[in-house]
């Protein structure tokens, strides 16, 4: 498995001196990728579905959660705020957005479902440090919500791409136009990203913005 790296001015940590610690909450692709991160089956139809019930913004994160089948248990998009990456202070925001949108399933002996992070940035597919926070952020968040840590992935100029499983693609990408939710239940050509509910308003109230 090949992996890019990219250098990135909203994730310098040179100069503060807090740079040790931030370089220590982070996973580079070769941690992440011994992590044993679960493969997504249909990760198009996944990016679809939450491009188009979120439609992501530069510096947007988009935090799922699916069941067993894949399907979308609840969601939360929410802007990265202006300050150097840091994968604690990812993780207590992952951490409160779950909170808000899915109960905790700490009570039981193995995670059943699976959360997954979609972030629309600059750049293109390579890894960054920026990347590597949101990793650790997102593992450690499933961890203290009892959920499974599924997959991370990027959405760029160039389209989106699961880090660390090597597939893409080139549509939706963080300069496609919105599609708006009618699409997403009867849009010409799109097959619709599956809920556990079924329900389309109640996914309005879930997606939380």
């Amino acid at each position: 498995m090949t992996f890019g790296f990219a250098s990135s001015a909203a994730t310098s940590f040179h100069g503060s001196a807090g740079s040790a610690s931030r370089l220590t909450r982070l996973l580079a692709p070769a941690e992440w990728a011994e992590a044993g991160i679960p493969l997504l089956r249909n990760p198009r139809e996944v990016v679809s579905g939450l491009h188009v019930r979120h439609e992501p913004a530069l510096s947007t994160a988009v935090v799922a959660v699916l069941d067993t089948e894949e399907r979308l248990v609840a969601s939360a998009s929410f802007a990265r705020r202006p300050a150097p990456a840091d994968g604690w202070e990812f993780r207590n925001t992952l951490l409160a957005q779950l909170r808000r949108v899915i109960p905790h399933d700490l009570r039981r002996r193995s995670p059943v479902r699976t959360a997954v992070l979609l972030y629309c940035r600059e750049g293109d597919e390579r890894w960054t440090e920026e990347d590597g926070a949101w990793m650790w952020g997102l593992r450690d968040a499933c961890t203290l919500h009892g959920l499974r840590c599924g997959a991370y992935i990027t959405l760029t100029r160039g389209g989106w791409q699961v880090l660390g499983d090597g597939r893409g693609g080139r549509r939706p990408s963080s300069g496609s136009p919105p599609a708006g939710f009618a699409e997403l239940v009867s849009g010409p050509g799109r097959a619709p990203m599956r809920t556990a509910s079924g329900a389309a308003e109640a996914m309005r109230r879930t997606a939380a913005r």
